[in-house]
């Protein structure tokens, strides 16, 4: 059976896109859960429609984060964490740390959008990743200092 995506289904496409499934796979589990639907003209054509609809929209959404992501690149963040006298961090920043620094310099930003890339165990200046969009990458300047 040919159906259309309505919405990303893992390990088998995208929205828009045009798939032959099993018979069985597509009326118990795509059209129920409204993932998919089948493929007529009618709906090929309102597909294409709602396509570049939601195409406009994705861009839209890809230049305010670009635009949220140049004023992120500008903010130099600093943690001031206890340490033992060899210049050791004990334990590593955590994300709630890096949180608190940035919503001191005006910034909010969601947990699960920060990109840590390994922890940060030691002193020194790291940069950290901020997803604000699929294709948009922030980078903040940290600063880990001791007390």
């Amino acid at each position: 059976m040919d159906i259309i995506l309505m919405e990303n289904v893992q390990n088998l496409g995208k929205v828009g896109e045009i798939k032959k499934v099993k018979d069985g796979y597509a009326r118990n589990y795509l059209i129920p859960r409204a993932l998919a639907v089948i493929a007529s003209g009618a709906n090929i054509k309102r597909i294409e429609k709602e396509k570049a609809k939601r195409l406009a929209l994705y861009e839209q959404q890809k230049g305010e984060a670009q635009k949220k992501a140049d004023e992120l690149a500008k903010v130099s963040i600093t943690v001031a964490v206890e340490v033992n006298d060899q210049e050791k961090l004990y334990g590593a920043v955590t994300e709630g740390e890096i949180l608190k620094a940035l919503e001191a310099e005006g910034q909010k930003v969601e947990k699960k959008s920060l990109v840590i890339e390994k922890p940060i165990e030691e002193l020194g200046i790291f940069e950290v990743g901020v997803q604000l969009h699929p294709e948009v990458t922030a980078k903040i300047r940290l600063w880990v200092t001791k007390k």
